[in-house]
């Protein structure tokens, strides 16, 4: 599990940020966001709702543990898969249709 510093490094780095960039836009110094990273500060719940909204996530999935994002991701894969089958089981059933008006079409 990545502690809640690692995850906003991991961020921090999709977006190409440096710890500078990050600092400003929190308006609080290089060094405090760093300890931040490293995990030497606490984080309270106002700088922890600010770094959400900074990264556009939802402040629970800054706190989310790993597995828990995994077993989300899974119930979603699974749905969305669910969904595909059906739609493809309707697909089959209007080709199945064409085929028939297209034989019912030539047939006379």
């Amino acid at each position: 599990m990545k502690t809640l510093g690692g995850k906003i490094k991991l961020l921090r780095l999709q977006k190409g940020w440096s710890q500078k960039d990050v600092a400003k836009r929190l308006e609080i110094s290089i060094p405090a966001f760093s300890k931040i990273e490293i995990g030497i500060t606490d984080i309270n719940f106002s700088r922890l709702n600010q770094i959400a909204e900074l990264f556009n996530l939802p402040t629970v999935q800054l706190l989310a543990d790993e597995s828990d994002e995994i077993k989300d991701y899974a119930k979603e894969v699974n749905a969305i898969t669910k969904k595909l089958r059906q739609r493809e089981e309707e697909i089959i059933d209007l080709q199945k249709k064409v085929i028939q008006l297209y034989e019912q079409l030539y047939q006379n």
